[in-house]
């Protein structure tokens, strides 16, 4: 018999068929993977109009996933990377057509000096990773891994090409906001955005917010990279490719904007309806339309050298054109995270959404069961 899951939150009967959906997956989801804890969130223009949540936080079964998870995110922590970024571009601190090394000269080393912001965020650099192993720990030491990075040598020639850069962008595209704004980004997000808006969202999580992280269920096969060579080594697979060595409570408080970030679903997904929404949220202007359509439009296009897909790039999100993970319209923008998550900002329907969970599966983008309840979204919409 099938153990139905009780789900809560918030669904007008508009969208029952996300309701169905959302519980589908804790009983039925593709290739098996029911859900343990999940939060799906909807906002259109700029209103919440869907929060569910359900399941546990816990891989055991006893701790109830409730309002007041946090779910590590991984990689989908990068829009809100992005997003900072556009606010340095909104007050003038940055252009995206600046070259990173006018900020940080060090960078320039070995062919790098013409890079612009604009291609460090659309994963151009050429630094998806260290060119040799290194201790998993490095990542605990940002001045030694900006250091190493400054310096390293591009595994292929900057601007020309994409290839995803996991872990490095987040620290080089922190460094690069550190450097013009004078906070990392963790601090200005608490500032600008928390403190002001409510939103729970963490980069470097302290640990008086450690008890309502969600135990991740780790996925039971390892993503399809394709052929493996020296540049998804470097970017999955080395030693020192990822942060390790230390426990998770050191893990969750360092400031890796890329990859470590502690999310409210319901939070990602207001916090990207700025986005959705002509830069504004909750009367405030937060971007200009200029500085969001500088943020959105497409700077590479073609196959990533990491990554097995084609891949649009903006100034460090997805574009759904090609993708058809975040709905139908080509130019909304979104990311996904390592076992699963989705977020994204339509700003066509001027919606903004986000998909979060603990059991992790081994899907590189558009995971089923979040692909699932954006496509039951947009159909009721």
């Amino acid at each position: 018999m099938t153990q139905t899951v009780d789900i809560h939150g918030t669904c007008p009967e508009q969208f029952a068929a996300v309701k169905d959906a959302f519980a589908a997956n804790f009983t039925e989801a593709p290739e098996g993977l029911n859900e343990v804890g999940a939060r799906f969130s909807v906002t259109v223009e700029g209103e919440t109009v869907i929060d569910l949540w359900g399941g546990t936080a816990d891989v055991a079964g006893e701790k109830p996933f409730t309002q007041a998870t946090l779910v590590p995110i991984f990689s989908s922590g990068k829009a809100v990377m992005s997003l900072l970024i556009a606010t340095c571009v909104e007050r003038g601190l940055l252009s995206y057509e600046d070259k990173v090394a006018h900020h940080w000269p060090e960078f320039g080393a070995h062919g790098k000096g013409d890079l612009t912001v604009g291609q460090l965020m659309s994963h151009q650099s050429g630094l998806p990773g260290f060119d040799e192993a290194v201790e998993p720990s490095i990542w605990y030491d940002p001045p030694a891994v900006l250091k190493r990075l400054a310096a390293q040598k591009p595994m292929w020639e900057p601007g020309t090409a994409s290839g995803y850069h996991p872990i490095s962008i987040g620290l080089m595209a922190g460094e690069l906001f550190r450097l013009v704004d004078g906070r990392s980004m963790g601090a200005a997000l608490r500032e600008d955005f928390c403190e002001r808006f409510g939103f729970d969202l963490w980069i470097g999580t302290p640990p008086s917010e450690h008890d309502r992280a969600a135990e991740m269920k780790r996925p039971s096969a390892l993503p399809n990279l394709g052929k493996l060579d020296a540049l998804k080594m470097a970017a999955f697979v080395n030693r020192g490719a990822a942060p390790g060595g230390r426990g998770s409570a050191e893990w969750r408080q360092a400031e890796i904007p890329s990859a470590n970030m502690h999310a409210s679903g319901a939070d990602m997904a207001r916090i990207l309806s700025i986005i959705a929404n002509q830069g504004r949220y909750n009367g405030a202007n937060i971007l200009s339309e200029d500085t969001i359509a500088e943020m959105s439009r497409e700077r590479i296009h073609g196959p990533d050298k990491i990554l097995p897909f084609d891949l649009s790039w903006a100034a460090g999100l997805m574009r759904n054109e090609g993708l058809d993970i975040f709905g139908p319209n080509p130019d909304a923008l979104g990311h996904c995270g390592w076992g699963g998550s989705l977020v994204w900002a339509d700003a066509k329907a001027r919606v903004s959404g986000a998909y979060v969970m603990n059991r992790q599966s081994p899907h590189l983008l558009g995971d089923p069961r979040a692909t699932a309840l954006v496509n039951a979204f947009y159909q009721a919409l």
